[in-house]
C-alpha cells in the first residue's frame, strides 16, 4: 500500500529553486510516491484510470507545486478536472477519497506582507486557499495546513534548507502514520 501520494506540478523544474528541491526531497522518503505530471503528461493527456488506482490505496494526498496567479498550474487544474470527477471523487455513492489527507505545499513569489488589505495583492493569503479547501471538503478529505514558501526566490540558503527539511519530517510522518 502506498502511503502519500505527492503530485509535483511545475512547469519549468528546471527554474525551480524550491519546488525541484522538495520533489527531490519527497523521492527520498519511503512510503511516498512522487508523481511528476508535467514529465508525465507533457501532453497534458492524463491517464484517468491509472491516476485513480495510483489514488486507491493512498492515505494521503499532497499537491506540490508554485501558486501562479493565484491558484494551481495548468496541468494540476487539468489533473483535478479529470481525475476527481462526480461519482468517484465525491458526490453519490463516492467514498474513494473519504477520509484521506489533502495537503498543500506551495511556493509563492511574494512575501508574506504581500498578502494583506493595501499591499501588493490585497487580501491575506489565506484568501487564496477556498479553491484548495473545497477540493479537500467535497472529496471528504482531511484538510492538512499548508506548508507554504513565500518569496521563494530570495529566501536564504539556510531558510531553504530549514523548509525543505520541515517539508520532509511531515511528510515521513504522514508517510508513517
Amino acid at each position: 500500500m502506498r502511503e502519500v501520494v505527492v503530485l509535483f506540478a511545475h512547469a519549468a523544474p528546471q527554474r525551480s529553486r524550491v519546488n525541484r528541491r522538495l520533489a527531490e526531497a519527497a523521492r527520498s522518503v519511503p512510503g511516498v510516491e512522487l508523481v511528476d505530471l508535467y514529465g508525465t503528461y507533457p501532453d497534458f493527456y492524463i491517464d484517468v484510470a491509472a491516476e485513480q488506482d495510483n489514488l486507491a490505496d493512498a492515505s494521503a494526498l499532497v499537491f506540490l507545486q508554485p501558486i501562479q496567479w493565484y491558484g494551481m498550474p495548468a496541468l494540476l487544474k487539468e489533473w483535478v478536472d479529470m481525475v476527481l470527477v462526480p461519482g468517484w471523487a465525491y458526490g453519490a455513492g463516492a467514498s474513494a477519497l473519504q477520509g484521506k489527507g489533502f495537503w498543500l505545499v506551495a511556493s509563492t513569489g511574494s512575501p508574506l506582507d504581500a498578502y494583506a488589505p493595501g499591499a501588493t495583492h490585497g487580501y491575506p493569503f489565506e484568501a487564496f486557499l477556498p479553491p484548495y479547501r473545497q477540493i479537500a471538503a467535497l472529496c471528504g478529505m482531511d484538510w492538512i495546513d499548508p506548508h507554504i514558501l513565500h518569496a521563494a526566490h530570495r529566501v536564504s540558503d539556510e531558510a531553504l534548507d530549514a523548509h525543505v527539511d520541515a517539508f520532509t519530517a511531515r511528510l515521513t510522518a504522514l508517510a508513517s502514520a
